[in-house]
């Protein structure tokens, strides 16, 4: 394949760590990195960033830097973005402000298990939970390893990490008139029950280019699951 490099914005309450399983399973030419948002993971140094259009802007020019190292003769290396729920929006607004600064767009955004702005609550009823009823969900949601919450102080940092993301994602309608011109690839489980594939395939409103529609076995996480699926659709998106 192609070498690319494959930017992956992280879902709700976790960090960039969740993608490191993904670069056993690319292509050795390619590069899988998870983005961190600041004040978490490898950022956990940074002061956090609660406004959704600051933190694109940061995530995005973190993005562009690395390209630019990376790039021979002035132009950059083929990418690509992938976001999960949470990190799917965040993960097409940082493709469509790398894009315009390089002047060059990605071989494609996959964008997986997540409503579009348009279909995203005014009122987010995740966000009245108590923490107990949260930690219920990401358990039963399967995002989390079980025993990952055995300890008070790990159930905690979650909590505070799901609170500050569900803050961002109130935000995300903001982006109604989001469009961007390079191809989307939209992901969703058969037996998400959060996101069906007709609602996942309104992404498709966001791209003047092609859309392509993936659904895979399984529930909400069923992309993060299957990254060996995900690293071939991007493969096959550069024609490799």
């Amino acid at each position: 394949m192609k070498p690319v490099r494959l930017y992956c914005v992280p879902h709700a309450g976790s960090t960039s760590a969740v993608y490191r399983p993904w670069q056993r399973v690319a292509p050795p030419s390619w590069q899988v990195a998870g983005l961190d948002l600041p004040g978490r993971g490898t950022r956990a140094r940074e002061r956090k960033i609660e406004d959704y259009r600051s933190l694109v802007k940061v995530l995005a020019e973190h993005v562009t830097t690395d390209l630019t190292r990376a790039g021979e003769t002035g132009k950059p290396p083929r990418y690509a973005l992938f976001g999960h729920s949470f990190g799917a929006m965040l993960a097409l607004a940082v493709a469509g402000q790398v894009a315009a600064v390089l002047g060059e767009p990605p071989v494609c955004a996959v964008l997986s298990a997540a409503l579009p702005p348009r279909l995203q609550p005014r009122v987010d009823e995740v966000a009245s939970l108590d923490d107990d009823a949260l930690i219920d969900k990401v358990v039963a949601d399967g995002g989390t390893a079980p025993e990952l919450l055995s300890s008070r102080g790990m159930t905690g940092y979650l909590v505070r990490l799901l609170r500050e993301d569900l803050v961002l994602r109130q935000q995300f309608r903001e982006d109604l008139l989001l469009r961007v011109d390079f191809p989307l690839v939209l992901v969703v489980g058969r037996d998400d029950p959060y996101v069906s594939p007709e609602q996942m395939w309104l992404w498709a409103e966001h791209t003047s280019a092609t859309s392509r529609r993936v659904e895979l076995p399984g529930g909400h996480f069923a992309a993060m699951r299957a990254p060996q699926d995900i690293i071939a659709i991007v493969g096959e998106e550069t024609g490799s």
